[in-house]
């Protein structure tokens, strides 16, 4: 197992911090050790002719053209409103000056 100290761990979780009981050390001790083996594994996996992806499924992107698709409907919509001026909706003050 990799080799991780109760003193790193009291280190991060100082840095993040958070609060630890002598029973959370011991096991995040252990975790992050096991964690930092398992990256070791990771990085002795052969990876010299394998091309970098972004993505597995093969699907890219579909967008459709950015059209007009409603002629300007802004008297209908303010037909809706319950209180307007001058063409926009009015609405209660949210900030007093």
């Amino acid at each position: 197992m990799a080799e991780i100290s109760t003193a790193e761990v009291e280190r991060v979780a100082r840095l993040a911090r958070l609060e630890l009981t002598e029973n959370e050390k011991q096991k995040l001790t252990q975790d992050m050790g096991e964690i930092l083996d398992y990256i070791g594994e990771l990085n002795q996996a052969e990876t010299k002719n394998i091309e970098p992806i972004s993505q597995i499924s093969g699907l890219s992107n579909i967008a459709r053209a950015d059209e007009i698709t409603n002629e300007n409907q802004r008297d209908q919509m303010l037909q809706n409103a319950p209180e307007t001026k001058d063409g926009f909706i009015k609405v209660k003050k949210v900030f007093e000056s």
